[in-house]
């Protein structure tokens, strides 16, 4: 090859790499690496784009019940496990119909296009159903809070997040291991 050639293809295929590398972390930064959904960023626009096309969408927040008590319990290893299975639920339950994400910690959140064509008794039962760990039914419980977009004056997600934040803790007042609706 002649010299030329080759010096002028080094930057351009130094140039390729770096974009590739960088298309790379910022695909990684989108996805929670623990358990595969989307992290807040990612699940933001996913949810923006949901509610801008669907107006029947949903917003939903789900927290994790006693999950310190698990993990002290049954060790962090049990604790990863518990939210790897949650999840899991959560994204089977959202299927094509909606997208999850883990906020952090032991917080999912979840937008569906439509409430009425998914069974929300279903997430429920779900998420408090027991998980299977080394030969021991880990006990699960999460509480769910939903808002449904069409209840905002404005459809905004930073809104329908506070009210479904404020139906999850009205359902933990509640004694947990259920889901609340705003009103």
């Amino acid at each position: 090859m002649d010299l030329q050639i080759a010096a002028a293809l080094a930057p351009i295929l130094g140039w390729a790499v770096h974009g590739s590398v960088l298309a790379h972390r910022l695909a990684s930064a989108r996805r929670d690496p623990l358990t595969g959904l989307h992290t807040r960023a990612g699940w933001t626009a996913r949810a923006e784009h949901c509610i801008r096309r669907h107006p029947s969408a949903a917003v939903l927040l789900v927290d994790l019940d006693h999950f310190k008590t698990l993990n002290d319990t049954h060790g962090h290893a049990a604790g990863d496990a518990a939210l790897v299975a949650t999840a899991d639920r959560l994204r089977t339950w959202c299927g094509r119909n909606g997208a999850a994400g883990r906020l952090g910690g032991d917080e999912f959140v979840a937008v569906v296009q439509d409430l009425t064509a998914v069974d929300l008794d279903a997430l429920t039962d779900a998420l408090n159903r027991p998980l299977p760990y080394n030969g021991v039914p880990l006990p699960l419980a999460a509480s769910v809070g939903v808002c449904r977009v069409t209840e905002l004056p404005v459809p905004l997600l930073t809104d329908a997040l506070a009210t479904a934040d404020a139906a999850m803790y009205a359902a933990k007042g509640r004694g947990r291991r259920g889901s609340r609706l705003s009103h």
